[in-house]
């Protein structure tokens, strides 16, 4: 009873040993490269998930040619994968709540155009693809504008043959004309 009832003090001659401890380097290996391979799998699904809108890299750089990796290089590029999957994520979120907040001055604009006066939104701006958009103008001109009759018009598209890219290649050259012109 005695024996139990006494502080444990450290082991005589402990001091003076030293305690290897053996890593087991085959399962440090296997779990890094199940994390590199669930953070490559996750870059592909938000690849998949934000394309054509966004493009996310989803290349893996070259560690020196064919061999095995050591542990610190197989870390570099967990935590390089990491980085690259948290940005990308924060980039795509950026966007995500810009086109959000346009798609919601769009409702606005449709419930309320006299409040809108004139506001533009494109269909690039609310992330769907093609030329168009909505605007509010003034119902039958300037007769309409003075009497506070506004309505959003619905652009259907491109005017021109050649398509969005067209439009754009237009919209460049009308944007120089004026900036030359004022």
């Amino acid at each position: 009873m005695e024996l139990l009832e006494r502080p444990v003090t450290a082991l005589p001659g402990a001091a003076s040993r030293t305690i290897e401890v053996e890593v087991d380097e085959r399962a440090a290996r296997r779990s890094l490269r199940e994390q590199v391979s669930k953070i490559e799998g996750e870059l592909a699904d938000l690849l998949a998930s934000a394309y054509p809108r966004h493009t996310v890299d989803v290349r893996v750089r070259s560690w020196g040619g064919p061999r095995v990796l050591a542990l610190g290089d197989l870390e570099r590029m967990r935590d390089e994968l990491s980085e690259r999957l948290h940005d990308a994520r924060g980039q795509i979120s950026v966007t995500a709540s810009a086109e959000e907040s346009k798609r919601l001055l769009v409702e606005r604009m449709m419930l309320e155009p006299k409040a809108y006066k004139f506001a533009r939104v494109t269909r690039e701006q609310i992330g769907e693809r093609g030329c168009g958009g909505w605007e509010v103008r003034p119902r039958l001109g300037i007769i309409g504008m003075m009497m506070g009759w506004w309505q959003v018009k619905l652009s259907s598209g491109c005017p021109l043959a050649g398509g969005c890219g067209a439009c754009a290649a237009a919209r460049n050259t009308w944007d120089v004309a004026a900036a030359s012109a004022g």
